[in-house]
């Protein structure tokens, strides 16, 4: 005789969807590693090269921009009328 207790059907089910997962999981991880890390990788020197450019672009934004805010304000206009 068992003395094991018959599994009840919700841990049955929790059981198997965890096998369910784990299996999915694994096929996701071997999905990027065979799929995603390789394209990846013949892309990121371009793809780093366009983030680079787009940086510089920005910070010459921004060096323009402080170069406006910190320029002296122009002279009021000279009234040029005497009363």
């Amino acid at each position: 005789m068992s003395t094991e207790e018959p599994k009840r059907p919700w841990e049955q089910q929790l059981r198997d969807a965890a096998t369910h997962l784990e299996t999915d999981l694994k096929n996701v991880v071997k999905y990027i590693n065979d799929e995603v890390v390789p394209g990846v990788r013949r892309n990121s020197s371009e793809a780093l090269r366009t983030a680079a450019a787009e940086l510089h672009k920005l910070a010459s934004r921004m060096d323009d921009h402080a170069r406006r805010s910190s320029a002296p304000p122009p002279p009021p206009p000279k009234d040029t009328s005497k009363p």
